[in-house]
């Protein structure tokens, strides 16, 4: 059974009778980048964009190196436009049937996927260190084979301490590459995101593309990008995801405390979260379980703390934020209130945060005790938490305090995993910190940085 022009939408771009993985059938390329044969008296169809993940040619054969479904999924075989779960990695060997063909075939193949906007040079940073220190195995194993497979060129660093890949990020030469990829936790991700930040060139910087692929505790910016295209989180998908190319933006939180300031994507936690995030290190060899073996721990052992947390509602909270909290008659009660509502000097370099009106804002305030403050950027907190499938934050700030049962004991301010600020009597409260435990000021800039993600 021949395929013919009519029983497609779609131009033909070359139709001929190929040998394909060892099976002489009639192949159709079309111009909406799909193969369409007939195996078996079925039809079959592979998709360039979202199945192909490159085209190679050896000798008198092409080979098609693809991720599609795999043979234990509901449906055998090859599908058009099918789901991302359960993929595998495949290959298709093409042989036509003459030297020129062969070339015609790939060379037509060869355009559509280059059509596509792919990346194709990747800065690939690897943290050896986090969660149960799998991220080397995982690129060796998955991501490296996979990016081979697209024929993309990349250079690898492992992080070898801690802000390591800030700095990284901070002098990296941008016109070399299309992404910088995170194998990693939410952890490089920041770094990553903080080190362009801080660059004298942000404002091109925080446009080149990040792409996270899970391979630590949390993962949790990586579960929302995945998540919210239906697929699991893997680093298979997230590895498939960016060498597709699609982009989405992200929001960035600024933190300012004077003129200090961190670059915030996933969340903020004060209270029962931030000890849990933090003080379940001493199980770190543990991997995630750390955190809900010590969440049982810390509940039992609940904890309260004074303080308060001014904040603009979100659009359509604000019959329920009424409820809970109490109007602020003057701005000029804030911490942080200045006539120009920012505190810099016209010399600093990098990125500033963005320019906040605050008199003309409705500013709501929560009087403590608390247990727990959690501030979200996006829906999921790690593979296994969501607690903002909504998350939408505009400013906010906080107010931290002591102990409500010991006025001499404060608390951990947690940012994206990290410390930020801890309160006298705190787990390693010894050690410095980026930030004291005092008021501070969260800032969003919408769609200020850009993620590879797989397509919505």
């Amino acid at each position: 059974m021949e395929i013919s022009e009519g029983e497609s939408e779609y131009p033909i771009i070359i139709s001929e009778r190929v040998t394909l993985s060892g099976t002489l059938i009639p192949l159709v390329f079309n111009s909406d980048g799909t193969l369409r044969w007939i195996e078996g008296g079925h039809e079959k169809c592979l998709s360039l964009e979202k199945e192909v993940l490159g085209v190679s040619i050896e000798g008198s054969r092409i080979i098609l190196k693809c991720a599609v479904k795999s043979s234990s999924s509901s449906s055998a075989g090859i599908l058009c436009c099918s789901s991302t779960e359960g993929l595998a990695r495949k290959s298709l060997v093409l042989e036509a049937s003459s030297h020129d063909s062969l070339h015609l075939w790939f060379q037509k193949l060869r355009e559509f996927l280059h059509s596509l906007g792919r990346p194709k040079r990747l800065f690939v940073l690897v943290n050896p260190y986090g969660g149960k220190k799998s991220a080397s195995k995982v690129y060796v194993d998955t991501v490296q084979p996979l990016l081979e497979d697209a024929g993309i060129q990349f250079t690898v660093q492992e992080t070898k301490y801690q802000l390591h890949a800030k700095e990284l990020a901070y002098g990296l030469d941008l016109t070399k590459y299309d992404g910088v990829v995170c194998v990693s936790g939410d952890g490089v991700l920041v770094e990553v995101t903080n080190g362009l930040l801080q660059r004298d060139d942000w404002d091109a910087a925080i446009k080149m593309p990040i792409g996270v692929i899970p391979a630590g505790t949390g993962n949790g910016v990586a579960k929302s990008l995945l998540d919210s295209a239906g697929d699991p989180c893997s680093a298979f998908n997230a590895t498939v995801a960016i060498i597709r190319g699609h982009k989405t933006s992200l929001d960035v939180a600024t933190i300012s405390q004077g003129k200090t300031r961190f670059f915030s994507v996933l969340m903020l936690a004060w209270g029962l979260v931030a000890d849990i995030d933090i003080e379940s290190e001493i199980w770190r060899w543990m991997g995630g379980a750390r955190l809900d073996l010590y969440a049982v721990k810390r509940i039992f052992q609940l904890r309260k703390y004074n303080g308060r947390v001014h904040f603009i509602p979100a659009s359509g909270s604000e019959n329920y934020v009424e409820k809970i909290s109490q109007k602020v008659e003057s701005v000029q009660d804030l911490p942080f209130y200045s006539s120009n509502g920012k505190q810099t000097d016209a010399d600093e370099k990098g990125y500033v945060g963005p320019n906040i009106d605050m008199e003309n804002m409705c500013w709501r305030t929560i009087e403590g005790p608390f247990i727990s403050v959690w501030i979200h950027n996006v829906p999921w907190g790690s593979e296994g938490a969501m607690p903002a499938p909504d998350a939408k934050v505009k400013s906010f700030i906080l107010e931290p305090g002591s102990r409500t049962n010991d006025s001499t004991k404060g608390g951990i301010i947690d940012c994206d995993g990290e410390v930020l600020a801890r309160g006298n009597g705190t787990y390693k409260c010894d050690e410095s910190s980026l930030m004291s435990y005092d008021n501070l000021q969260i800032t969003i800039d919408q769609s200020l940085a850009t993620l590879f993600c797989p397509p919505l």
